[in-house]
């Protein structure tokens, strides 16, 4: 287990804890308040990304390339999602630590991000060829 999913709970706890000592109820109810506020907050964003998300089809992206240039490894599922505005497909690894998404835009270009413990670990633009000159030149 990560060490923030530890640290952000017990520091919630004694940030209650020291307005409760210093302040009495009033110093708990502003924290309390504080920290409802935050978790609210975190959750109006999530619930605002993924509704834009079911707006658009699965998978999909407006430029392949541009993601590619925009990620940085270390962000998590959801920042990505907010990036392409679009749930990712989900090629493998389900149910285990390490998934892999693909987002896919309009000249088949795709980007295949693997996320380990949902975070952001790699990413692989492939882009389709190109078509050879001589069928360019040949084709009606």
């Amino acid at each position: 287990m990560k060490l923030p999913k530890i640290l952000v709970p017990i520091g919630c706890l004694a940030l209650l804890a020291v307005a409760f000592n210093t302040y009495g109820w009033r110093g708990l109810a502003v924290v309390g308040g504080g920290i409802t506020m935050w978790l609210l907050l975190h959750f109006t964003r999530m619930m605002t990304v993924l509704k834009r998300a079911a707006e658009r089809p699965v998978g999909y992206v407006g430029s392949a390339v541009m993601l590619n240039a925009k990620l940085k490894p270390g962000v998590n599922l959801l920042h990505v999602v907010a990036m392409t505005r679009s749930l990712g497909e989900q090629r493998d690894g389900i149910g285990t630590q390490s998934e892999t998404y693909r987002w896919t835009d309009g000249s088949q270009s795709y980007v295949d991000c693997t996320f380990e413990s949902g975070k952001l670990a790699r990413w692989n633009l492939t882009r389709p060829p190109a078509p050879d000159e001589n069928e360019a030149a040949s084709a009606p």
